[in-house]
């Protein structure tokens, strides 16, 4: 999953007021007030929360997909995008839709509506726990990419870590050894277009251009994107449907404002190896909601890649 690293609405210490508020209703404001308070306990709170929604979104999208068409699940995921960013655009006393990277937001627009969609079809058609695994080499992807075009150095350790994160994405594609996993090359695809993107992300914020802007644009994009294709494999959502739609929005929601309260908190590098626990959701709702077992190859495979990404990040954050 991508987060945004930099932008932190002012709104936010709004909403942790209304919080507080209402746990003094109850009588429990000191608890909540905890939480609104910055610190590393309260990020990883907050990281944690990230993970868990998210991966339940995965669920829900993996009950949508039984009968509606990862494009348009897609659709109603960027729609919800779009105008959550919205809100906040449309009181900000600055023009926040001035922007001279148009060019850049369609690029990333495409990108991600392409990786998304491939997201959403990935999570239908194999485990849960091995889908969350290979997204997490869009790590991987970022060392080549950005010592390619952002110009960054990279270190011996962090290249022998990436081989073997590497070697995980390998083992991966082969859980049996005369049946190659030829699906797990949908989320490898995913990931190294988030790499990519996330490669434009930071030259546009070099640009000086405004992440709330980017976050606007990209869910603007992406709906009218995945909106082309929706006609074409759009199957009415029945009541049911429609229920989860509506919760997989309120995840989206959530997953946002976790976002922000986690990076208001404390920095990114505290937050980044609380990704891992992703994992772990995902082996447990899989079992629970689809009987899903890993097999041992693909833990293997998960050790590895979340090894070399783990040590990476360590190098990268040790250097900086």
């Amino acid at each position: 999953m991508h987060i945004p690293k930099r932008y932190v609405p002012d709104g936010i210490s709004r909403i942790s007021g209304i919080i507080c508020g209402i746990g003094g209703v109850f009588g429990v404001q000191m608890f909540f007030s905890w939480f609104s308070q910055k610190g590393l306990k309260q990020g990883i709170v907050w990281a944690v929360m990230i993970y868990l929604v998210g991966t339940l979104n995965d669920v829900l999208v993996r009950f949508l997909g039984d009968r509606l068409h990862a494009v348009e699940i897609a659709f109603f995921r960027f729609l919800f995008s779009a105008l959550i960013a919205l809100v906040p655009m449309l009181h900000s006393k600055v023009n926040l839709f001035r922007s001279n990277l148009h060019v850049w937001h369609i690029m990333r627009g495409i990108l991600g509506a392409v990786a998304l969609g491939f997201c959403c079809y990935s999570v239908n058609v194999m485990p849960l726990a091995e889908n969350t695994t290979i997204l997490f080499s869009e790590a991987l992807f970022m060392l080549p990419l950005a010592a390619i075009f952002l110009k960054e150095h990279v270190g011996l350790k962090a290249i022998i870590a990436t081989l073997f994160g590497f070697l995980g994405l390998l083992v991966m594609f082969r859980p049996q050894a005369d049946n190659i996993n030829f699906v797990a090359i949908i989320p490898t695809v995913a990931a190294l277009l988030f790499a990519v993107m996330n490669i434009m992300i930071k030259k546009m914020i070099d640009a000086k251009e405004n992440t709330l802007t980017m976050l606007f644009y990209f869910g603007l994009y992406t709906t009218v994107i995945s909106g082309i294709i929706v006609p074409v494999v759009w199957t009415t959502p029945n009541l049911r449907e429609l229920f989860l739609i509506l919760l997989l929005g309120l995840g989206a929601n959530l997953i946002q404002l976790f976002i922000f309260l986690a990076y208001r908190a404390t920095t990114a590098s505290n937050i980044s190896p609380v990704r891992y626990i992703e994992l772990p959701f995902a082996i447990l709702f899989g079992f629970v909601f689809f009987g899903q077992v890993p097999e041992s190859t693909a833990l293997v495979g998960a050790l590895l890649i979340i090894a070399g990404t783990f040590i990476s990040a360590c190098t990268e954050r040790k250097a900086r």
